[in-house]
């Protein structure tokens, strides 16, 4: 299965991001995630009415990512998963990616793990919020529409 994967990254169609481990700082060999690199794919499969929401954002952040130029990795911390570890030179952002933080079980979801990192670099989530950029607890919550718009990512705040 591994060198069809590696045919399609090689044609791509596909784009592999490896795992890395926070806490460890290093990373991981296996359970490489594949995202698409154009989602006509997947509207050409099973077509618009079935679209997972949560899953084309965070495609769409991870080729946005590669395209400004970051290495994208899946992130590990002890058992939770961070959508990205996105790295540039001595620059690295912590990644979340959701539809909808609205409700409460949502939110916590999504600011638990990127709350348990223990460095001083920045901590975003993307969402639909349809608002200006918000701050929780040092984690920056921005709209997805106006990440993609902007030209650099927020920098994070100072104490």
């Amino acid at each position: 299965m591994s060198a069809y994967l590696e045919y399609l990254c090689q044609a791509f169609a596909f784009c592999r991001v490896p795992r890395y481990d926070i806490r460890q700082k290093k990373h991981l060999a296996s359970h490489d995630k594949y995202y698409l690199c154009d989602h006509a794919f997947r509207y050409a499969k099973s077509g618009a009415g079935t679209m997972d929401g949560v899953r084309a954002l965070e495609n769409i952040a991870a080729i946005e990512l590669m395209r400004r130029g970051y290495r994208v990795y899946a992130g590990m911390l002890y058992h939770e998963e961070i959508d990205f570890v996105a790295m540039k030179r001595s620059e690295k952002l912590y990644i979340q990616v959701s539809d909808n933080i609205t409700d409460e079980k949502t939110l916590e979801r999504e600011t638990s793990p990127l709350l348990k990192i223990r460095d001083a670099y920045p901590k975003l989530i993307l969402a639909r919020t349809r608002h200006g950029m918000t701050d929780y607890e040092g984690i920056q919550i921005i709209d997805v529409a106006d990440w993609l718009l902007s030209r650099k990512i927020p920098a994070a705040k100072q104490p």
